[in-house]
């Protein structure tokens, strides 16, 4: 993963030239915003992405890489008009594809998609099989459109949501309204509602069956466990300046002690140890403009990719976080971005062709990061 390009491939499309590709490119006729892997086994090397237009309807495009040719297609019957753009897409996370093949989305409400396919056994469709393509009786139908304000029919509008692997059943939303909310998405009903910051909520992550964590406008992290929904433990709060908006968490998987969160407007990225509140364990100081997205590694509990502004997506080996203590803090923050300076570098770096606003890692092939840049998807393997 290093230097940029489009994903251009040999006409030959041998299984040697496949194997040596390392990025394939997507044009999307907007400017992409939200976007996301297929977590089921069956769906190898499927995407949602959706645009960002300053009108009501939207679009998001379920995309798949054909590895045979190498080109990454859109198949026109999973595409759909979306109200507003999305903030946030996800599947379903089911890998051994046990549940329906779900899509969601957060905007002014969180709404849940089923994607059907003529392989389901459904009669009408095996009809249509036998004499038109595969693809053709694709469709993506709505589901459940779910707000959370039980007083309007309007609700503050979601700037994320999480989906829980343990128990696929909850979603948690996070809002403007100050809110998080766990959703009961088989009910279709509330299962909690919390106040859970005095400004905006802009992220939430799980990290297990009852216990999330939110970042949001006020500067601090919370972790809530719904066991205990009276309290919640402050992680961390941004200090330079106090109160400075925290914009995005991602909670490690591999590792639940450790998260990692971004100030807003900021080219560094705080990675906590939820065992030692308030003090960063390390500062990644190497990006040169305001990092947009984080994804810790599915596969490694120390690795994460971070990525940003300055058109850069940088993976980050951590293992010696723990160790090297202060070495690894970026020489407290204050020294600019150089090689001398004490910080931690990254392992790998790639350069985009514009800034680069989504990032996410495939939890079912892990050797593959998908970007998303301008009018452009990238998935790059790592």
């Amino acid at each position: 993963m290093g230097g940029s390009g489009g994903g251009e491939r040999t006409p030959e499309g041998s299984e040697e030239q496949q194997k040596r590709s390392e990025i394939y490119t997507y044009e999307a006729p907007w400017h992409i915003y939200a976007m996301n892997w297929s977590v089921r086994r069956d769906k190898k090397y499927r995407l949602a992405i959706a645009s960002l237009l300053e009108q009501y309807p939207n679009r998001v495009e379920i995309v798949q890489l054909d590895d045979s040719t190498g080109e990454i297609r859109c198949d026109p019957a999973l595409s759909f008009e979306h109200p507003y753009p999305p903030t946030k897409t996800m599947f379903v996370p089911d890998r051994e594809c046990l549940r329906p093949d779900l899509l969601a989305t957060s905007a002014d409400f969180l709404r849940i998609w089923r994607i059907s396919s003529d392989d389901e056994g459904d009669d009408e469709n095996n009809k249509k099989s036998n004499s038109s393509s595969k693809s053709s009786s694709s469709r993506v139908e709505l589901r459940s459109l779910l707000n959370g304000n039980r007083n309007s029919e309007f609700c503050g509008p979601l700037t994320s949501f999480d989906w829980n692997e343990a128990e696929p059943r909850r979603v948690g939303t996070s809002s403007i309204d100050t809110t998080c909310t766990i959703w009961d998405i088989e009910r279709e009903a509330v299962d909690t509602q919390l106040i859970a910051h005095d400004k905006e909520v802009y992220d939430i992550a799980w990290g297990g069956v009852g216990v999330f964590a939110s970042v949001s406008a006020d500067g601090s992290v919370r972790v809530f466990d719904l066991r205990d929904k009276e309290h919640s433990t402050i992680i961390y709060e941004s200090a330079d300046p106090p109160d400075t908006p925290l914009v995005r968490l991602g909670w490690n998987k591999q590792d639940p002690r450790y998260m990692a969160t971004i100030i807003m407007d900021s080219a560094k990225v705080v990675v906590l140890d939820i065992r030692f509140p308030t003090l960063p364990v390390v500062e990644l100081h190497r990006h040169q403009a305001s990092v947009n997205a984080i994804a810790w590694a599915p596969h490694s509990s120390c690795h994460i990719c971070t990525a940003g502004d300055d058109s850069q997506a940088l993976i980050w080996d951590l293992s010696s976080m723990g160790t090297t203590g202060g070495s690894a803090s970026g020489g407290g923050g204050q020294q600019p971005a150089s090689a001398a300076d004490g910080g931690l570098d990254p392992i790998l770096a790639y350069t985009a062709g514009a800034e680069i606003e989504q990032l996410q890692w495939s939890s079912t092939q892990p050797d593959w990061v998908a970007i998303a840049f301008s009018t452009k998807l990238q998935i790059l393997r790592v």
